[in-house]
């Protein structure tokens, strides 16, 4: 029998995370790395790790990180990643069991690029692990404004009214 969110939030011990669901860090390398690209304003972790969780009623809003960012699904139902970066590209990932012929259990969002997503079943929820390389810092976390993201990304407006809090 599949537990519900709330089991889960409680065992885990998750909080709420600014851009939807809850998480919690269960892993942050000691050892730093001291030579960074410019866009890190500062020494970083090689690696740092997260469980997340997104209830169906929640969404985690666009929102963009310096690292590249691997979500490996656990339980629950599926979950759409909206992707978008460069010149107009968009693009739907669904994670996890979607009963397709070669169901994804695993994605790399590479830095930079916006991306949200939502657990396909609204009464369900989905329980995901999130690997960030070099380990994720707050300050290189960005949220997504509706008005300016919809300047770039013309073409995926309702997606981004639907998906951006501000």
């Amino acid at each position: 029998m599949e537990q519900p969110a709330s089991y889960w939030i409680k065992k885990l011990n998750l909080f709420s995370h600014p851009e939807g669901g809850y998480f919690r860090e269960v892993y942050r390398s000691e050892e730093l790395i001291a030579h960074l690209p410019g866009r890190y304003n500062g020494l970083r972790s090689f690696s740092t790790s997260i469980y997340f969780l997104l209830p169906g009623d929640q969404f985690s809003a666009f929102h963009r990180i310096q690292s590249d960012e691997t979500w490996h699904f656990y339980a629950g139902c599926a979950l759409k990643i909206f992707i978008l970066g460069g010149e107009n590209h968009y693009e739907k990932i669904i994670l996890g069991p979607d009963n397709s012929d070669i169901p994804i259990f695993q994605y790399t969002i590479t830095r930079g690029k916006w991306f949200a997503a939502k657990p396909v079943q609204i009464n369900s929820y989905t329980l995901l692990g999130c690997t960030v390389a070099p380990g994720f810092d707050f300050s290189d976390f960005e949220l997504g404004e509706y008005n300016r993201l919809s300047c770039i990304f013309p073409a995926q407006a309702e997606l981004l009214k639907k998906y951006c809090r501000k």
